[in-house]
């Protein structure tokens, strides 16, 4: 029976005596020292003088169990998060930094990237997709992009969502098919929001709020799946009518420009003549006022200046009555010419008297 005794586990070194001594090698006379060393320290503690000179392979064993546990140490990077799993089963999620687990194979640990931003494409297949270069070609998917409008037109719609990893554990056990599981809940959500949207602001100023209101729908799918996802953008690619009718609509779309200039042009024309008719009416009501009171002003004075002479006129009647009429007269005859007859005038006093003519000889 051989004989281990003051014999490594390795058997005898390279270039040995055969009775314990040999030379320095590269790497068994540094691990026989250690196990030496050690041996001696466990022999310390141990009752009965320990396990004894001559069982180096039994200390082996020990050294090789020490190493075992020690496997048990592993680092989680800043960007990851550890999944422990006990016989394949998830445990718990560790943190970044340096962590233990029970070594292999009763636990084990996944480390997967949970700071990195996924992206799926839907409604198009770029080349990071596909993985042909044919100078930056993107291929459509219509059955992914094309879509019916509240208002039952159909628009053709590529986006892509960002996501990230929020919970490793959730995300690797709960859900089967993670990018497809976002994929179709993305789809999902974008069908929804245009079902329920026009036309119109799909087309033009709607975008944003779209894709707010898709990014919302596909984050309460994922979290009702425990899904351990985060999404973080919903990005609208192009949003488009059909090819077939795409000359049709931006007919249209330059028709609305033209209408939204001529809309702009008469209220700016409308902007400029209102307030002028305004100005105008305020003007004529002024004028309209004044007027309204210069007339009851000379109406006033008429009757002031009547009733004065119907108390004159009660005082003396007669002399009233001669200047009335020689006032009228004055009036009526100030603009016509004038011939004077007296018919008892008596002798020495011309009859006639002939204004016209005397005024001409004036002249």
């Amino acid at each position: 029976m051989t004989d281990f005794k003051n014999q490594s586990p390795w058997g005898s070194p390279p270039g040995g005596n055969g009775d314990g001594g040999f030379r320095r090698g590269p790497t068994p006379p540094d691990i026989d020292e250690i196990i030496k060393k050690i041996q001696s320290t466990i022999n310390k503690f141990l009752p009965g003088g320990g396990i004894g000179k001559g069982k180096p392979l039994t200390f082996g064993l020990i050294i090789i169990l020490v190493i075992w546990a020690l496997s048990g140490l592993y680092r989680v990077l800043p960007d990851e998060q550890g999944v422990v799993l006990r016989f394949g089963k998830f445990v718990k999620t560790t943190q970044p930094g340096l962590n233990y687990h029970i070594p292999f194979p009763i636990e084990s640990v996944l480390t997967p990237k949970v700071t990195k931003v996924n992206r799926i494409d839907i409604g198009f297949r770029s080349e990071r997709d596909t993985g042909f270069t044919s100078g930056g070609s993107v291929a459509d998917v219509p059955e992914e992009s094309l879509m019916l409008t509240g208002d039952e037109n159909i628009v053709n719609i590529d986006f892509s969502v960002f996501w990230v990893i929020k919970d490793a554990g959730n995300f690797l056990f709960k859900i089967q098919d993670p990018e497809g599981t976002v994929k179709a809940a993305a789809e999902t959500a974008m069908r929804e929001v245009i079902a329920r949207s026009n036309i119109q602001p799909i087309l033009t100023e709607g975008r944003s709020q779209i894709e707010i209101d898709t990014q919302n729908i596909i984050q309460d799918i994922l979290d009702e799946y425990n899904s351990g996802i985060q999404i973080t953008q919903v990005q609208t690619q192009k949003a488009d009518p059909p090819d077939q009718v795409i000359d049709a609509f931006r007919d249209v779309q330059a028709a609305r420009a033209d209408m939204e200039r001529s809309k702009n042009e008469a209220q700016a024309y409308a902007n400029d003549v209102i307030p002028r008719a305004r100005g105008e009416a305020a003007k004529i009501l002024q004028a309209a006022e004044a007027y309204k009171k210069e007339v009851v002003a000379k109406a006033e004075g008429e009757a002031s200046r009547f009733l004065a002479i119907f108390n004159e006129y009660k005082n003396a009647k007669q002399v009233t009555q001669e200047r009335m009429y020689l006032e009228t007269m004055e009036k009526v005859l100030a603009d016509i010419d004038k011939i004077i007859i007296d018919k008892n005038s008596g002798s020495g006093v011309v009859p006639y008297l002939p204004l016209p003519e005397l005024k001409k000889k004036t002249n």
